[in-house]
């Protein structure tokens, strides 16, 4: 018989994992609207079986999931990100899939931004560079992240929306450092 405690929290976790990924779609909206980066929500590939009677969808994932997040950023340069939210008081490092390692591997490569977004709770959120992700054992001397380590990659918010590109470095033509994006410009 399967563990009624686990399920609800099971439910409980995937349902915070969906709100988290809402909040950010509807900051890559905001990101858009303001000409910055136009950022998209990666489909997963579900497969429907069929459906029975009552409406429910039966199917499978037909391979496992890449980054949740790529896009590309007002000057030309690309962005992937992976989106995982926690309860606890540390992430690890093993969330990530090697499917999404890979992809996230291979868009660095290429020269795009690459992160992870943190939630801790629904109240506080993090953008991981990748680099930094990857590095964990050597950076903190284990493969996990406390709410302290993770501190220099908390994001702000306003109005109601997570700023998940406040600080990316943007190239520009006219300088070699680049600009920083600011969600307040009209």
């Amino acid at each position: 018989m399967p563990d009624l405690r686990q399920q609800i929290i099971g439910r409980r976790n995937k349902a915070a994992g969906e709100t988290f990924e809402r909040w950010i779609s509807d900051a890559c909206e905001f990101y858009l609207h303001k000409g910055l980066a136009y950022i998209e929500k990666t489909p997963e590939p579900f497969h429907i079986t069929g459906k029975d009677r009552n409406g429910v969808v039966r199917g499978y994932y037909e391979k496992k999931g890449q980054p949740d997040y790529k896009g590309i950023l007002c000057d030309g340069t690309g962005i992937m990100f992976e989106a995982k939210h926690t309860d606890s008081d540390r992430i690890s490092q093993t969330v990530i899939t090697d499917a999404q390692w890979k992809g996230l591997d291979i868009y660095e490569g290429f020269g795009a931004h690459c992160y992870v977004m943190v939630s801790m709770g629904l109240t506080r959120f993090y953008r991981v560079p990748w680099s930094v992700w990857k590095g964990m054992k050597e950076l903190f001397g284990h493969k996990f992240m406390t709410a302290q380590e993770l501190e220099p990659y908390r994001l702000q918010e306003r109005r109601c929306t997570i700023l998940i590109l406040e600080g990316v470095e943007l190239r520009n033509e006219d300088t070699e450092r680049g600009t920083r994006t600011e969600a307040e410009q009209d």
